[in-house]
């Protein structure tokens, strides 16, 4: 009698083989670059979407102390109003300054090139070749189109702060609405994560505020102190661009220096202005800030800098500004996810950080 054979098994053996193993992080990497590419091509409407959604975490609690006091359309009046003037005050001051350096950088034209030529011609001496190379090929007119770049791109970001502006309308009246919406969906965590999230944006934005102010004052003591002309302009922009993480304090370090090459003959005090300056971003943004803005907002400076240069690719200066925000809001969605909230601590930057055993 013939023996039957064994039912053989059919299971695929879990193994980076089963095709399912190469889809799903094809399928995930495909629809990451759909969302960039989504975001980039539809830039002028998400880009003020983005922005008035953080306005209004920022505004909120405005909003609801204005409204014990007065009626509701009037409340959200006063409050557009104020962050209109204050956005305006911001873009008039960093305007101010960069057309005050443009001025400059026009007046002193021949002192830029007689100087990076001397700079050229020492370098040559020393045999610095590769730089002497670099420098020798400087025309001022690359510094006043970046300037006038950056200026520019500033007055694109006052453009669409005024669509910005139309969204805050509508979602300032719209908050309490959907927070009730959610409640009766049953979707408590989402309403505890958006929470939450508006409580790390004011965080954030105090924090930037004050370091801003300091570093502005900083800025303009060491300018000053050294005999730097537009000490204050430099001040104001610097307080301005530290609002932008780490491209704004780079940009307000480096044009000063650069500056002080044409005011000054030798190396001294351009050495010392950038040492100086270099100085107060280290101590303002490398030392204090962190321990001011304590785990709450502990994110991977890693990330910090790789949200900045990916939404700066995006969508210009807005995206600069925005970038880190939408970070703080991604990790702390994931921490209210029980599957992402492992992954939120470990790309945090505090790493005293513990998971709870319950998670």
């Amino acid at each position: 009698m013939p023996t039957s054979k064994p039912p053989s098994d059919d299971r695929v053996p879990a193994s980076s083989s089963h095709p399912l193993g190469t889809v799903v992080p094809l399928l995930a990497a495909s629809a990451v670059f759909v969302i960039l590419a989504a975001l980039y091509l539809g830039r002028s409407l998400f880009a003020p979407v983005f922005l008035a959604i953080f306005i209004v975490a920022i505004v909120w609690p405005l909003q609801r102390a204005l409204e014990n006091r007065m009626p509701r359309v009037l409340a959200m009046f006063v409050t557009v109003v104020v962050t209109a003037i204050v956005t305006i005050a911001m873009a008039s001051l960093v305007l101010w300054g960069l057309n005050r350096a443009v001025q400059w950088a026009i007046a002193n034209a021949a002192s830029f090139q007689a100087q990076y030529q001397r700079v050229d011609t020492w370098l040559e001496g020393h045999g610095l070749y590769l730089a002497s190379e670099f420098v020798h090929n400087f025309d001022p007119r690359w510094l006043l189109g970046a300037l006038q770049r950056l200026g520019a791109g500033l007055q694109y970001v006052a453009s669409f702060v005024v669509i910005a502006l139309v969204f805050v309308v509508l979602g300032l009246l719209e908050v309490d609405v959907a927070r009730r919406k959610l409640v009766r969906a049953s979707k408590v965590g989402i309403v505890s994560a958006c929470r939450a999230t508006a409580g790390k944006f004011q965080h954030y934005m105090a924090i930037r505020a004050v370091m801003s102010a300091a570093t502005g004052l900083g800025v303009w003591a060491v300018t000053y102190a050294l005999g730097i002309d537009l000490a204050l302009e430099w001040g104001v922009i610097a307080f301005a661009l530290n609002f932008i993480p780490f491209l704004g304090p780079l940009f307000a370090t480096m044009l000063p220096t650069l500056f002080a090459f044409v005011q000054f003959d030798g190396f001294v005090v351009p050495l010392a202005i950038f040492v100086g300056l270099n100085l107060v971003q280290f101590l303002l943004g490398s030392y204090l800030e962190p321990r001011i803005a304590g785990e709450q907002l502990s994110i991977s400076p890693f990330l910090v800098l790789f949200a900045v240069f990916l939404w700066s690719m995006l969508w210009g200066i807005a995206g600069a500004f925005i970038g880190v925000p939408v970070l703080i809001a991604l990790m702390t969605f994931a921490e209210h996810h029980p599957q992402a909230r492992r992954w939120s601590v470990l790309l945090t930057g505090d790493s005293t950080r513990r998971v709870h055993p319950d998670e």
